[in-house]
This record gives C-alpha cells, sequence and structure tokens, in this order.
C-alpha cells in the first residue's frame, strides 16, 4: 500500500461532445512484427471477439483506447455490437446516478445472451468499481464475471487468460495498488504511467480518431468536492512523467494528429507531485486558492503546454496545429498557464471552467474552496489575455441546501458571463461522497424546474452569442460526417450530388455543419457562417 495525505473529494470531467471516430468498420488485430510468430498464433475462432461500451468523460474513452489496443495486440477481433460480441467491456460513469442506471438496464439483456452463449463473458470497469463496494457489486451487475477498478484496467489481458504469442513478450503483471482517502481504501494510479508509456512504446493504443487524440497528463484527483465519487475511484493525483508526454505528443504528431487534448480530472494541476527538477528552476508561482502546495522547481501544465508548442515542422509551423486541455479547476488556473494560452500558437482558444454554482454559500457545501469573485478574477484576466476566447462550464442545480435565492445568484452569473456552452446537471447523492451526510432536501420537482429554468436561460445566451458568428470566416476542423439534427438545421443543409453533411469544429470549439467532400474530413477548412442556433453554427466552404 502506497501512503499519501488524505483527501476527501473531487471533481471529474464534463460530458462533453466527442469528436466521432471516422472508423466504422470493427477493427482487426494487427498481425505480429515477427513473421516467425505466426504458427504460434492461436486460431482466431478460439480468441474472443469484443465490444467496448464507453460511458463518461474523454479519460474514459481514453483508457478504452488503451483496453482495445490490449485486446488487438492479443490477436481479439472487435465486434460491431454487444450481441455479437463474446467478450463486453463496460467502462462506466459513477459520476452522476443515470450513467450508473444505463449499465444496470443492461444487465437483463447481457443475462439472456450469456444464457444463450454460456461462453460469453463481462467485465465492468470504470468509476463504479469501487473498493469498499466489491462485495455489492455483483448484487448491481449480476451479469458481470470480472470487476476491475481504473488502476487495474492494464491487466485486462491477464486477468482473462488471453496473452498470447501476438501480444507484447512479457506480462504486465499486477499494476493495481490501493491507499487511504480519508477512511476509504481506494485504487491509486502509481502504476499508470508506466503502462502507458509502454502501450505508447508497443503501439497498442487503439485511437478512435486518426484525426483529433487524447493525451492523459495527469491520474486521479485531490480536490475536495462533497458531491464527487472519483477520488474514491481513482485515488489520490499522480502526474506522469514530462518528458513521456512530449514524447507522446511527438509521436501523435508524427503520426499526422491534427489536434490534441490534454487530460486529467484536474488536469491544470499537472506537476505539482513530481520531483523538482534544474530544468523547472523558474516555476514559482502558487496557488490563488484552496490547499497550498509546494510548487517550486516542478512542471506545470504552462511549462508542458510551451514545450509541446515548441514541437515544431521544418517550415516554423506547430507540429500539432491544434492543442487542448480538459478539465480545469478555479483554484489552478495560474497566471502562468494564462500566459502559456495567450502566447503559445496551437493552444485552442477556448477554456472549459467548471463554476458548478454562482452562490457562495453552496460552493461551500460543496467543498469547492473559491469564491465566485475569485472565479469571475479568473475569468476577466483570461479574457484579458485572450480575447474573444470561448469558456464552456458545469453547473449543478438543486444541491443539497440550495435555496431559491442561491439558484437565482446561479442564473445571475450565466447571465453576468455569458458563458458559449453549460453542461448541467440536477444533483443526485452519490453513495460514499461526504455530500450524502448532508441533507438532499431539494424536492426532484423542484430539481427539474430550476434544471428547465437554467438550460432554458442558457439556450438563450448560446443563441446570442452564437448570432455573433453570422457572416464571419471561420477554420473549421472537419472530423466526420455528420448525421442529421432537428435542431441543429441539417435539414437546410444542401443534399447536392457528391455532397455530404459534415461537422466539425473552430479551434474555439464551436460545432459547425456543412455540406462538402466526404475527402475533406480530417482537413481544416474555411466556412463562412451563415447560420447560427443555439448549440451549433451552420456555414458554407470557401474555395470549393
Amino acid at each position: 500500500m502506497t501512503d499519501r495525505p488524505a483527501t476527501t473529494q473531487a471533481r471529474a470531467l464534463p460530458m462533453l461532445d466527442f469528436v466521432a471516430s471516422t472508423t466504422t468498420e470493427p477493427r482487426r488485430p494487427t498481425a505480429p512484427g515477427d513473421d516467425r510468430l505466426g504458427e504460434y498464433l492461436p486460431d482466431a475462432r478460439s480468441l474472443p471477439r469484443f465490444h467496448l461500451w464507453t460511458l463518461g468523460c474523454q479519460m474514459n474513452r481514453s483508457d478504452s483506447e488503451e483496453m482495445a489496443g490490449r485486446l488487438l495486440a492479443a490477436g481479439c477481433e472487435e465486434a460491431s455490437s454487444i450481441e455479437s460480441a463474446d467478450l463486453v467491456v463496460i467502462n462506466t460513469c459513477a459520476i452522476r446516478e443515470g450513467a450508473e442506471q444505463k449499465v444496470i438496464g443492461r444487465m437483463g439483456q447481457l443475462t439472456r445472451l450469456k444464457a444463450a452463449d454460456p461462453g460469453m463473458r463481462v467485465v465492468l470497469t470504470g468509476c463504479s468499481v469501487r473498493e469498499p463496494d466489491r462485495a455489492g457489486l455483483r448484487r448491481r451487475y449480476p451479469a458481470v464475471d470480472l470487476f476491475l477498478r481504473p488502476d487495474e484496467e492494464p491487466e485486462l489481458i491477464d486477468r482473462l487468460g488471453l496473452a498470447s504469442a501476438q501480444a507484447p513478450i512479457g506480462s504486465l503483471g499486477a499494476v493495481g495498488a490501493t491507499t487511504t482517502v480519508g477512511r476509504a481504501v481506494v485504487g491509486v494510479a502509481d502504476g499508470l504511467s508506466l503502462t502507458r508509456a509502454r502501450a505508447v512504446g508497443e503501439g497498442t493504443v487503439a485511437r478512435g480518431s486518426p484525426i483529433a487524440a487524447w493525451l492523459p497528463i495527469i491520474y486521479g484527483c485531490d480536490k475536495t468536492c462533497t458531491y464527487c465519487i472519483v477520488p474514491f475511484s481513482r485515488g489520490p493525483e499522480r502526474s506522469r512523467p514530462f518528458d513521456d508526454i512530449v514524447d507522446e505528443a511527438r509521436s501523435l504528431a508524427s503520426a499526422g494528429y491534427r489536434e490534441v487534448t490534454l487530460l486529467g480530472q484536474n488536469v491544470n494541476s499537472y506537476g505539482h507531485d513530481l520531483p523538482p527538477d534544474p530544468r523547472f528552476a523558474a516555476v514559482r508561482e502558487a496557488r490563488r486558492a484552496g490547499r497550498q502546495l509546494d510548487l517550486a522547481g516542478r512542471p506545470d501544465l504552462a511549462e508542458l503546454i510551451r514545450a509541446i508548442d515548441g514541437l515544431r515542422t521544418a517550415d516554423g509551423r506547430p507540429a500539432i496545429g491544434r492543442l487542448r486541455f480538459v478539465t480545469s479547476h478555479p483554484w489552478d488556473l495560474s497566471d502562468r498557464l494564462i500566459a502559456a494560452l495567450a502566447e503559445c500558437d496551437s493552444v485552442c482558444e477556448h477554456l472549459h471552467l467548471p463554476a458548478q454554482s454562482g452562490s457562495d454559500p453552496v460552493l461551500r457545501r460543496m467543498g469547492r474552496q473559491y469564491t465566485i469573485e475569485h472565479y469571475q478574477e479568473r475569468l476577466a484576466r483570461i479574457r484579458e489575455a485572450v480575447p474573444g476566447i470561448t469558456i464552456s462550464t458545469d453547473i449543478i442545480v438543486g444541491f443539497c441546501g440550495e435555496t431559491e435565492g442561491q439558484f437565482e445568484e446561479t442564473l445571475a452569473l450565466l447571465d453576468s458571463v455569458r458563458y458559449d456552452q453549460v453542461f448541467a446537471a440536477a444533483y443526485s447523492p452519490r453513495p460514499g461522497t461526504p455530500a450524502t451526510h448532508l441533507a438532499d432536501d431539494v424536492p426532484p420537482d423542484v430539481k427539474r424546474r430550476r434544471l428547465n429554468e437554467l438550460l432554458a436561460r442558457q439556450e438563450a445566451i448560446g443563441l446570442q452569442r452564437n448570432k455573433a458568428w453570422l457572416g464571419r470566416e471561420v477554420e473549421v476542423l472537419v472530423d466526420t460526417v455528420s448525421p442529421v439534427r432537428g435542431h441543429d438545421h441539417d435539414d437546410a443543409i444542401s443534399d447536392a450530388p457528391d455532397t455530404a453533411r459534415l461537422s466539425g469544429r473552430t479551434r474555439g470549439n464551436k460545432l459547425v455543419h456543412l455540406a462538402g467532400d466526404e475527402g475533406l474530413v480530417g482537413r481544416e477548412v474555411l466556412v463562412r457562417i451563415d447560420h447560427a442556433g443555439p448549440y451549433a453554427l451552420r456555414g458554407a466552404l470557401l474555395g470549393a
């Protein structure tokens, strides 16, 4: 067991819109690098076809890419659906009750599939698998054969007995470990930096997109949010070594990725747990809010961003054209980080900064450890440094003890900040979190009413902000062929021959729909915006 100062609670990544994979066919295992191993490979029919069902945040998506890569390296083939799979891996989210209920709701279907195919196996991992809950997991998820904490995911192949001559030589063995957070025994991410570096080095990260890539830089969470389960599911913060991250970014640039998102439950607290390094002697800035840390001489997110931005092509351009990071915490939005955003060409002009509430008393009960004054000061500072930056946030309504007046303060925050996008949810107690000791005293109908009122307020704000883009020419990275969605007015996009309904995002993370050739996927194109909705823009391709 690894001893570490106990923390209470934390913040999780928001459920943002993900860049859709351009891969439509199930993935097949790669051939072994050494042809002589061919005769030792198991018969493909003896290996399970796997299906990964991923819920929740970008970190879960990244974790699933590693698990898929390990399964493919072991010789397994991907199935297109749960129904056609012999092995189902469910990567769960426990931030909100609804996400867990989705998985519980599938147990009947999985039980029937296993009855028809006794060889079928089901693995459940992600934030729903917490060490203190192991005794009750089988009651909640009766169709599951194997439970893995997030820190145990690298053990998937060995636990299933699927290691083969096609897999890399040398077993990882047990990498999961535990520590304590308060009085709870939790998984700890001590081994994940090593297993990530190994997966990247061996090319066994099965990325879901050839255009945009996730790059995890820190695992776990040390924050104190009373409503959040992440510290109890993912453990304390563990930063990856600085050079490992830069090397992975360099490999992504070499592979042609156009956009990279740095990931962490609290991405801008990166580096505080790493040893001091003479290269970073200039790093001295302390936190402005929350628990104080000794940051001197350690790499921070600003240094990391500058190093990745420093990767250049022969003509001097950034090797990775678009660099993003998520999720930030107001504690750690330092002046050094703001300066890096303003000065680095590759960093996109968008920031996701969760507020959670506009009321200081509610923030105190949430354990957020900052005030609205501090939050708005940081936003004013970054808007001054990066004019035109788009801002999104997370909001929880109906938290314990929230009065009508305190909810009105949250609406006032929306009116003041004028967010480009808000991800909102009604509070639901999560077992094992400190907030369960508070009275969940806001009635469900009041929570629903407040949530609907907040979403309606933000819809009007979002529409107004998007209308400011009408007539402007913007660069859009086309990432997928887009399905028809009525609220985005896709029906107005041309159905002319040889054109497809495409979508992509601006550097400010605005979703844009357009018509064009499918060959534009993966390219950055110039678009003139001619329609604005509350959630997306529509434009015409220029220079076509």
